[in-house]
């Protein structure tokens, strides 16, 4: 494995079936990165995508020097994500969504906080945030019992706007699953390590529908939240657990 540089930047972005946008924002995001003043990459993770999208960014791939892509052909992104922060040249890693619904001010900022930080946490909630009223909702709630359940305090534990020192965390990796709850794992495990978490508001204009079913997300991460919760307290009771 390549060693990572410590002056740049790897921006990661998980994708699935983006075809209608992938161009012009990759194309936009390139042109931010530009005037920012440090080296960067993108790192592009196509899961389960079955329209033109690894299509057109083997055709970006050729005009963007900066740009490297993947694919796998299921819907995995916490495994793309693994996959992405292994390849990455960088110890500075920013996830992003495809859509740029972050205002992009995040990168610098996260950028110079990951001097002093191991994990920074973009906030929606703290920010100005545009979505809808089911997934402010949804979301309010998973962060009720996360701080409930896991003693945590962060108001945000979406994808996006989330940047990472890729030696804090690369031990965590095995412990990661394929899906949507690797961002919670990661930074319950960083805080219960006592790494140095810092949480900053972003602005979010995100109204375009889920690329996740709702329903069979908010199954799917309250459960595992709960099994987090179990496995911690039988740790902390000195019994056989996933640790």
């Amino acid at each position: 494995m390549t060693e990572p540089l410590l002056d740049g930047v790897t921006i990661f972005i998980p994708v699935f079936n983006e075809e209608s946008i992938l161009e012009s924002q990759i194309k936009k995001l390139v042109i931010h990165l530009q005037g920012l003043g440090f080296p960067y990459e993108i790192i592009v993770g196509s899961n389960g995508s079955f329209d033109k999208t690894v299509m057109i960014l083997e055709t970006l791939k050729m005009a963007i020097p900066c740009l490297d892509f993947f694919h796998i052909p299921m819907k995995a992104v916490g495994r793309a994500f693994r996959m992405g922060l292994e390849a990455a040249r960088f110890n500075r890693v920013i996830s992003l969504d495809m859509d740029l619904s972050i205002d992009l001010s995040f990168i610098k900022r996260a950028y110079h906080l990951l001097e002093i930080s191991h994990v920074v946490v973009g906030s929606k909630i703290t920010g100005d945030q545009r979505r809808s009223v089911l997934r402010k909702t949804a979301s309010n709630a998973f962060i009720f019992c996360a701080r409930t359940l896991l003693g945590l305090s962060f108001s945000d534990y979406s994808i996006a706007a989330k940047a990472y020192r890729k030696d804090a965390i690369s031990a965590y990796f095995p412990h990661l699953d394929d899906k949507t709850f690797y961002v919670t794992e990661i930074l319950f495990r960083a805080f219960r390590d006592g790494k140095t978490l810092t949480e900053i508001p972003v602005d979010c204009n995100d109204t375009r529908p889920s690329r996740f079913n709702l329903i069979h997300e908010g199954w799917y991460k309250f459960s595992r939240l709960f099994t987090l919760y179990f496995i911690e307290k039988l740790r902390r009771n000195g019994r056989p657990g996933n640790h």
